[in-house]
């Protein structure tokens, strides 16, 4: 199998094979979190105002978006992994618009699977690419940042039976003024303990596969069998 690394949405239009769209800080964490609470699927748009119809088209769902990483005004909760946790999604639609990840997940071709994924589900995202064995994966880095690549090459390296070191992959965000603002806790919509959620590698054993509906993608849990040994 092949593994071709890309970012953004230029990387996602090319994705060839099986696509893996990796968002960790911090869309498809929340996701991770929200299936996890018990959310029965989140809904993938691109914009603030494909948000709130499809909310307000969706009897019991809950809308979770922001724009450049800020919270917006009427919405309760911004892209925070944090918020989710505390927020009862007992068999709820989480509808989720996301300044990268959204964006890039939509921006792959129809023909192409996607799975969403985030260190939190990288071990079982990765079960379940090896499981389709496709001939490429395409691992796309939803924005240029360094957790980002760290998830994709942590993910790269359980593909090649390695023993990848989760600190020493994160040390370039952990060096980077952004983690510091993050940590500082004046990031609005953006709590420090975030971070925390975010960057636990393999928290959950599922996978979290895209299917292309009309006017958003729907994202669902794909429970895996834990690794044994």
């Amino acid at each position: 199998m092949e593994v071709i690394h890309a970012t953004g949405i230029e990387g996602a239009r090319h994705a060839q094979g099986l696509a893996v769209v990796i968002d960790v800080l911090r869309s498809f964490t929340v996701s991770a979190y929200a299936l996890a609470g018990g959310a029965r699927e989140c809904r993938l748009v691109t914009t603030t105002d494909e948000a709130r119809a499809l909310t307000a088209a969706t009897p019991g769902a809950i809308i979770c978006a922001e724009e450049e990483g800020l919270p917006l005004p009427g919405i309760a909760i911004s892209n925070s992994p944090t918020l989710i946790k505390a927020t009862d999604l007992k068999g709820r639609v989480l509808v989720q618009r996301s300044t990268a990840g959204t964006p890039v997940a939509a921006a792959v071709r129809t023909g192409v699977d996607i799975f969403a994924a985030s260190l939190v589900v990288a071990m079982a995202t990765v079960q379940a690419c090896l499981l389709r064995k496709p001939d490429v994966l395409t691992l796309i880095a939803s924005a240029d940042h360094p957790e980002d690549h760290a998830c994709a090459l942590y993910m790269e390296a359980i593909i090649n039976n390695e023993q990848p070191d989760v600190e020493r992959l994160l040390q370039p965000l952990k060096n980077s003024e952004r983690y510091a603002h993050a940590m500082s806790g004046a990031w609005p919509g953006f709590p420090p303990s975030d971070l925390e959620l975010a960057l636990q590698p393999d928290r959950f054993i599922f996978a979290m596969p895209v299917t292309r509906e009309a006017g958003y993608l729907r994202l669902t849990r794909a429970d895996q069998q834990p690794q044994k040994g």
